[in-house]
């Protein structure tokens, strides 16, 4: 079901979800960091945290098992560096690694040898959020229903 439905929207949605829980707070130094070494500033959305973790919940879910080297170059980007050629650099390790502590103590992710997966309780919420999605959508333009039967 997650894959029938726009990923910008579930991310914003499960992002919603993730700030009702207790288990999901941004690092004290959250609101001071970058993304990482390719950007000049931290994130302007407030609350940037929440749609990072979900995006790396979603990650999880259609890429795993993933580890965080291979998440750190999804979120990687272009380094400007002048006149000089741009090169491409990895995201932040350290904003990853506590994404996904914080996912695994909600139970929604689990370490195996191979790298992250998600649990079933996390798959669950997942495709629960995403076929609430869906049925908004349809509510919204009918003729998306002949895409989801």
């Amino acid at each position: 079901m997650l894959y029938n439905v726009p990923p910008e929207m579930l991310i914003e949605k499960v992002a919603e979800e993730l700030k009702k829980m207790e288990e999901f707070q941004p690092p004290d130094w959250a609101k001071y960091v970058k993304t990482g070494v390719h950007k000049e500033r931290s994130p302007e959305r407030e609350d940037w945290w929440y749609v990072r973790v979900a995006s790396i919940f979603r990650k999880i879910y259609t890429d795993g098992p993933v580890g965080i080297e291979r998440l750190r170059t999804v979120y990687g980007g272009r380094k400007r560096r002048g006149s000089k050629r741009p090169k491409f650099r990895k995201g932040s390790g350290s904003i990853i690694r506590k994404a996904l502590q914080q996912l695994e103590k909600a139970g929604f992710v689990k370490r195996t040898d191979e790298g992250r997966v998600v649990t079933p309780k996390g798959r669950s919420f997942l495709d629960k959020i995403a076929n609430e999605l869906k049925e908004e959508l349809v509510k919204e333009i009918p003729s998306l229903e002949k895409y989801w039967r």
